[in-house]
C-alpha cells in the first residue's frame, strides 16, 4: 500500500521510456504475434562468484510477513526483488529504452478482436525440482491466482468460464471479454507474472511453500525467516547458462535508513533499496555509491468515503485546503520534487501537471469549512517508520491548525496496513496511488475501482472511465486519464500531493542494472535483474 506496494511502491525510472514504448503497447491491438522485443540492455561484466546482502526497509519492501507464495502473500507486488530471484518473470520491462525484454515467455500474440492473448512460454525450462515449466504450469498458476483472489491479481476483464486454457505444451491463453490494451506493459507488476512449482506446491502444500517457495528464477530458497531475512544461493539448473553471477544472495530489513547507514558502514551489506530521508543522502555519498530514481507515484491522501465523516464532500474539501503540499514537500523531501495534481508523476505515462479545479492550499476556506460542518474529527492511517510517520504527524499538525481533530493510527508494517483496508475499518490515509502505468501496480484502477479490495470509492461513472481507459487504443488513454484525474479532483476522493524523491546506496565494487546505474525501466517497483549482480573486474 502507498509507498510499500511501490506495489506503492513509488519508484519509476526515467520519462525516455515514454518515447519508446507506444509501439510495444500498439501491438496489444494488432493481429500479428509479437515476439517480446529484445532490449538493448547490456549487463556489466562481473566477477563470478560471492555473495551479495541487499537491505529493505522493514514494514515496506523488506517485509513478506505471510510468505512468498504469490498467491498468498500480501505483499507479493513490494517483495518484486525476492520474487524474481526466486520465480524469475514471465516478462521483464527493462532495457536501455524501456523496452520488453523477455524472460520465462518469448512473445505474445492479440487476437483480431483484441479478447484472445497468446503468452508464449520459453522451451526446455524447468523449476528448480526438476519438473517442466510449461504453458499448463502458467494456466495452473493464474487459475489459483484468480480463484483465490489474490492480493495482486491484475484487473484483466477475464471471462467468468475457462479464462486460462493451454494450446499445446508451450502456449498458454488469456480469455477477455473485453480488449485490454495495457495488459503486456502491466503483467510484470502483479503476481501473475511469478511462476511456482505446481508439483512442489502440491507435495508440499501451502503452508510449507509459502516459506521454502520453489520457482525457476536464478536462486533458490536456502532460509526464510520472515518477515526479515531471506538466504538464497545460486540455482544450478537456472535456464541462462553461466548466470547468476553470485554464489548467494541476501536480502534484510532495516527499521530505517540510519538502520541501514549503520549496517553498510559495519559492512554488514552492500546495498540499501530505497533511500528516503534526503538529509542522508550526503551522508551515504561520502562512502557509498548513490543512484537517484525517478517516481510516477504521486503521494497522496485517500478518503474512505464509504462512511462519516468522508462521506460528505465538505469534509473531503476542508482537508484538501489544509494540506500544504509545498510546505511538507519542503520539510520532509527538501522540496526537491514536484507538486503532483494527477494520477501519475513525471516519471508516468500520461502525466498531468495541472488539474483544472484542483484544490489548493487555502487555510482559511479550511478553516470556514470546518465550521460549517460543526466540527471534524477523523484518524488518520499512517505507517509507524521512518518518513511515512513524519508524513504522517506533519499532516496531523497541518490538519489541527485548521481545527480539526485528528488521531494518528499507525501500522507498524505493511500486513497490518493492509488488513485495515481490506476490513474497511479506515477513514482517511495517506501514501501512493500512482504507477507508470495507472492500469498497473497500485495504479488509479486499484485504490479507485468499486470492486477494488483497497477502494474508499462506489462510484459507478469513475469505474466506467477507469475501465473505459483500458479498452480504448493507446494513443486515446491519455485523455481518458485526464478525465479520471479531473473527476477524481472535482469529487475531492483524493488530495494528490507530490512524488517523493528515492534514492538506491551501493559499495562502489558492485553492479546490479538498476540498482547501481540509472535506469530506465518502467514500473514502480525497479526490475533489478538480479542474476546479472556481482563484483566488478
Amino acid at each position: 500500500m502507498g509507498r510499500a506496494s511501490r506495489a506503492s511502491r513509488w519508484r519509476i525510472r526515467a520519462i525516455a521510456t515514454l518515447l519508446a514504448l507506444p509501439a510495444i503497447l500498439a501491438a496489444l491491438i494488432v493481429p500479428a504475434p509479437v515476439a517480446g522485443a529484445q532490449g538493448s540492455f547490456t549487463p556489466q561484466p562481473v566477477k563470478a562468484g560471492g555473495s551479495m546482502t541487499i537491505l529493505e526497509v522493514q514494514g515496506l519492501d523488506g517485509s513478506w510477513p505471510t510468505g512468498l507464495d504469490p498467491a498468498t502473500s500480501l505483499t507479493p507486488a513490494s517483495n518484486m526483488d525476492e520474487m524474481n530471484s526466486i520465480y524469475g518473470s514471465l516478462f521483464e520491462l527493462a532495457g536501455k529504452n524501456g523496452t520488453n525484454i523477455p524472460d520465462l515467455a518469448t512473445g505474445y500474440k492479440i487476437s483480431k478482436d483484441g479478447k484472445t492473448v497468446d503468452i508464449f512460454i520459453r522451451h526446455g525450462v524447468k523449476f528448480s525440482d526438476g519438473s517442466p515449466f510449461n504453458a499448463a504450469a502458467v494456466v495452473y498458476n493464474w487459475t489459483r491466482d484468480f480463484a483465490m483472489k489474490a492480493n495482486d491479481d491484475p484487473s484483466w476483464p477475464i471471462t467468468t468460464t475457462n479464462p486460462f486454457t493451454t494450446k499445446g505444451p508451450y502456449t498458454a491463453e488469456i480469455h477477455l471479454t473485453v480488449p485490454y490494451t495495457p495488459l503486456i506493459s502491466t503483467i510484470h507488476i502483479h503476481d501473475v507474472n511469478w511462476i511456482v512449482s505446481p508439483t512442489s506446491l502440491k507435495r508440499m502444500g501451502e503452508a510449507a511453500y509459502k516459506l521454502a517457495p520453489v520457482g525457476a528464477g536464478p536462486f533458490v530458497v536456502v532460509k526464510d525467516t520472515p518477515p526479515t531475512e531471506l538466504q538464497l544461493k545460486k540455482s544450478p539448473t537456472y535456464w541462462q547458462k553461466g548466470l547468476p553471477e553470485l554464489d548467494s544472495l541476501t536480502f534484510k530489513a532495516v527499521s530505517s535508513d540510519n538502520s541501514a547507514l549503520d549496517a553498510m558502514q559495519a559492512g554488514e551489506a552492500q546495498a540499501y533499496i530505497d533511500l528516503t530521508n534526503h538529509q542522508l543522502v550526503k551522508t551515504f555519498q561520502s562512502s557509498f555509491k548513490v543512484t537517484p530514481e525517478e517516481s510516477a507515484d504521486p503521494l497522496d491522501v485517500q478518503f474512505n468515503t464509504t462512511h462519516p465523516p468522508f462521506n460528505n464532500k465538505i469534509a473531503r474539501e476542508a482537508v484538501a485546503y489544509a494540506t500544504d503540499s509545498a510546505t511538507l514537500n519542503k520539510e520532509i523531501y527538501g522540496g526537491s520534487t514536484p507538486l503532483v495534481q494527477g494520477i501519475t508523476g513525471p516519471g508516468g505515462l500520461f502525466y498531468q501537471q495541472k488539474v483544472p479545479g484542483f484544490r489548493s492550499y487555502n487555510l482559511a476556506k479550511a478553516k470556514a469549512l470546518v465550521k460549517q460542518m460543526g466540527g471534524l474529527s477523523f484518524s488518520l492511517l499512517g505507517s509507524a517508520n521512518g518518513v511515512g510517520l513524519a508524513e504522517s504527524e506533519a499532516l496531523q499538525t497541518m490538519w489541527k491548525a485548521a481545527g480539526m481533530n485528528v488521531k494518528l493510527t499507525l501500522s507498524p508494517d505493511l500486513a497490518s496496513r493492509i488488513a485495515s483496508f481490506r476490513q474497511n475499518s479506515w477513514q482517511i490515509s495517506n501514501g501512493g496511488d500512482g504507477s507508470w502505468d495507472p492500469a498497473g501496480g497500485v495504479g488509479v484502477w486499484f485504490f479507485f475501482l468499486s470492486d477494488s479490495l483497497y477502494t474508499g470509492v462506489h462510484d459507478p461513472k469513475l469505474d466506467a472511465l477507469i475501465n473505459k481507459a483500458t479498452e480504448v487504443n493507446q494513443d486515446e488513454r491519455g485523455a481518458v486519464y485526464q478525465q479520471v484525474s479531473k473527476y477524481i479532483s472535482d469529487q475531492e476522493y483524493a488530495v494528490q500531493m507530490f512524488t517523493a524523491p528515492l534514492f538506491n546506496a551501493a559499495t562502489k565494487n558492485i553492479y546490479a542494472p538498476c540498482l547501481t546505474t540509472t535506469c530506465p525501466t518502467i514500473e514502480t517497483v525497479p526490475e533489478v535483474l538480479w542474476q546479472y549482480a556481482g563484483y566488478t573486474k
